[in-house]
């Protein structure tokens, strides 16, 4: 699940992306037996992309080889593209799956994504993320390491800001998130981790309209430092975070920040992530998913800090919109998809999807509108090993907002 590229209508911009495919197998010390939770239940052999390139390349090498030599399982995408808003645009983006133990059966499948990219407007991401269980899923550890230099636009606090306060900013960004779990009981775990988001470097060029933005009504810094400790619910029986096909999801997470840590301020923030997957048919792999967040802040939390559109880990929520095009001291956000099969070998598949984000207005913290999308896609398998695809969408929200939105593996 790596940070998505998506192409908006509305600034009347274009992707062209050239994929160039790999897929490698590495030897570790671990078994090499996928556990039947993360089998295809097709009886039809499974295909990806890496078995199309060895036949088209003439490469003596037999899937049932690559079953065996499978240890752990890395998916690159390269890629460039051009659009007016950034220029030119080069990109490696990855995962890796694999096991931290050789039982398989009884554990999860870890999972690590990497992305870098630069462009020609000087925009400049380089992040690691990940979520890494413990033998026999004793422990896990959650990631999210990163540095960017993303000069962009928002539009103001809540779910009424048009498309005519458009404020373009300039700014720089550290993360560090780190948080460890410990099982309680099966599938049920307690955490306690560390958050830092760090801006400096801070500018704005005012809205389209020259009217006075809510970022300067708000405070107009040139940096911000907000830096806590937070302490976290979780349940999660799926066995591969990538691609999951059945099981639930439940993350509850609060956040203190504190001056002594190098806050510019206190502020707390309770997050309840749910996410559930239904399976349709022992004989496929079609797939209903719901995900739903609350985001809640109390305090003086700095303007980049707000919860906003595709400001969750992975920068997948609200497909049909830009990154960071509603934002608020408070977020609403539900999802649903439909995942389904084209061909039986694996290769194709297609998503329906719908979405609906409401953010905070900035005078009375309510929740006055709602921002739906409507959307479908297309799913290549990548890597069947760890069941990654690249996934193609195209989403359609209101005011004629759209685009279309890349993804290595699933959105949610």
């Amino acid at each position: 699940m790596v940070k998505n590229y998506f192409l908006m209508r509305h600034y009347k911009s274009a992707y062209f992306f050239i994929f160039f495919v790999f897929s490698l197998n590495v030897s570790a010390q671990v078994s090499t037996t996928l556990p039947p939770a993360t089998k295809v239940t097709d009886t039809v052999k499974q295909t990806d992309v890496i078995d199309i390139l060895v036949k088209l390349l003439k490469i003596k090498s037999s899937a049932d080889g690559r079953q065996v030599a499978k240890k752990a399982n890395f998916s690159v995408v390269p890629n460039v593209g051009y659009s007016l808003t950034t220029g030119y645009l080069a990109d490696i983006s990855g995962n890796v799956g694999f096991y931290t133990s050789a039982d398989h059966a009884h554990q999860n499948l870890s999972d690590l994504d990497e992305d870098l990219d630069y462009d020609s407007k000087n925009q400049k991401v380089a992040l690691i993320r990940g979520e890494i269980w413990g033998s026999n899923n004793n422990y896990k550890l959650v990631t999210d390491v990163r540095w960017e230099q993303f000069p962009e636009d928002t539009y103001g606090l809540g779910t009424l800001t048009t498309e005519s306060k458009a404020n373009h900013i300039d700014f720089k960004y550290q993360r560090t998130y780190l948080t460890f779990y410990r099982k309680i009981v099966p599938n049920y775990y307690v955490g306690i981790g560390y958050a830092l988001d760090y801006h400096y470097g801070i500018s704005e060029q005012g809205p389209l309209d020259n009217s006075v933005s809510d970022f300067k009504t708000y405070g107009e810094p040139t940096h911000s430092t907000s830096s806590g400790v937070n302490f976290s619910f979780l349940f999660d029986n799926r066995k591969n975070p990538i691609n999951p096909k059945n099981g639930g999801y439940v993350n509850l997470t609060f956040r203190q920040n504190m001056d002594f840590l190098g806050s510019n301020a206190p502020w707390t923030s309770i997050k309840i992530d749910l996410r559930r997957y239904f399976k349709l048919s022992p004989t496929s792999n079609n797939v209903l998913g719901f995900w739903s967040v609350a985001w809640l802040t109390q305090g003086n939390i700095p303007y980049l800090d707000m919860p906003g559109t595709a400001q969750d880990m992975f920068n997948n929520s609200g497909r049909g919109y830009i990154q960071g095009r509603f934002t608020g001291k408070n977020m609403l956000y539900l999802e649903s998809e439909y995942r389904f099969g084209i061909t039986k070998n694996g290769l194709l598949g297609g998503v329906l999807f719908a979405n609906a984000e409401s953010l905070s207005e900035l005078q009375t913290n309510a929740f006055k509108a709602v921002a739906p999308a409507i959307g479908t896609g297309f799913r290549v398998k990548f890597n069947k090993h760890s069941d990654t695809n690249v996934c193609i969408d195209y989403g359609y929200g209101f005011k004629n907002s759209s685009g279309f939105f890349l993804n290595l593996g699933e959105v949610f």
